[in-house]
């Protein structure tokens, strides 16, 4: 029996199909129950071996669950991955039916590709802590217009409405350190021990890199684009940089990392050692984000607890 690698290029309304080996018409269904009940009929009568969509900003979602549930092995990629892959293969148009073919050829190509199990209480934590830092930029935001406004009815309904969400960040707090709990009490419980890791990093961490000791240091600092590139060519060596990665567990261990500088001794003696090298302070803050995300990672991994070290001095 052939085996097919399937593409889904979702918008907000449709599903565009497409197929590897190519004999199966591609075919758009709606992006609701009824569109996923017509392409599972289809997928049902095919060997499927992979089934590859780009996240959409959320709208491929309940796609993403269903496909799970139907037992599929499907993997999501970010969207500008999948781009250059269809640049590199010389594909310039783009259209939502190139796209799916696009995707389905990507599906085919590349083995790298990983999945992480579907969980209920891992996606309603992340959708806390999604919420909550909406709320925090609407706060921020109400700060910053309410300095620049003289009006005093403008600056009482500013205030009133930074006091309200104050109220619900905080409510949220509490419901992001109850989910953890929820998804693993143990693991929450490990995370928060580690002075400079409160219950949103932690909660972020659990919600955003499931993958926390289940992989490599490499690996981990990769997946949260903590991870050194070389830009060498030649008999250039250009400077190493990060890209990529999981925006929100960088910015999660970015904030952390500087109440560790505070207050942890040996994070503060790394941070120092490398600015004092000549290191630009975002730099050394990234190299120290590193160390803590494969620390973290080789915590779980072994099974051991959060051990402060003394401070030494990181080797030239």
């Amino acid at each position: 029996m052939i085996s097919y690698c399937v593409g889904l290029d979702v918008s907000k309304a449709t599903l565009d199909v497409g197929f590897l080996p190519g004999d199966i018409p591609q075919f758009q269904v709606k992006n609701d129950s009824e569109g996923f009940a017509q392409l599972m009929a289809c997928l049902r009568e095919l060997e499927v071996e992979r089934v590859l969509l780009e996240a959409t900003g959320g709208y491929e979602k309940a796609l993403l669950k269903a496909l799970r549930l139907e037992g599929l092995n499907v993997f999501r990629v970010n969207p500008k991955r999948a781009r250059d892959y269809a640049s590199a293969m010389g594909k310039i148009a783009k259209t939502d039916k190139i796209d799916a073919r696009m995707l389905a050829k990507f599906a085919r190509d590349f083995e790298d590709l990983q999945q992480v199990e579907p969980n209920q209480d891992r996606d309603e934590l992340g959708e806390l802590i999604k919420l909550r830092g909406n709320l925090v930029k609407s706060r921020d935001n109400d700060k910053r217009r309410m300095k620049q406004t003289t009006c005093a009815t403008a600056v009482a309904a500013y205030t009133d409405h930074i006091a309200y969400l104050n109220n619900q960040i905080k409510a949220l707090g509490r419901a992001i350190e109850n989910a953890s709990n929820v998804l693993d009490r143990d693991k929450a419980k490990r995370l928060r021990s580690v002075k400079g890791i409160g219950v949103i990093t932690c909660g972020t961490l659990m919600a955003f890199i499931p993958e926390l000791g289940s992989v490599t240091g490499r690996k981990i600092a990769a997946l949260a684009g903590l991870a050194p590139y070389n830009n060498d060519s030649g008999k250039k060596s250009g400077p190493r940089s990060i890209k990529g990665g999981r925006h929100r567990v960088r910015g999660a261990t970015y904030m952390a990392i500087w109440s560790m500088v505070r207050h942890v001794p040996e994070v503060r003696a790394r941070y120092e050692a490398l600015t004092a090298r000549g290191k630009l302070a975002k730099v050394a803050a990234v190299a120290c984000m590193r160390v803590l995300l494969v620390r973290l990672n080789a915590m779980f991994r072994d099974g051991t607890e959060w051990k402060e070290q003394q401070p030494q001095v990181p080797a030239a």
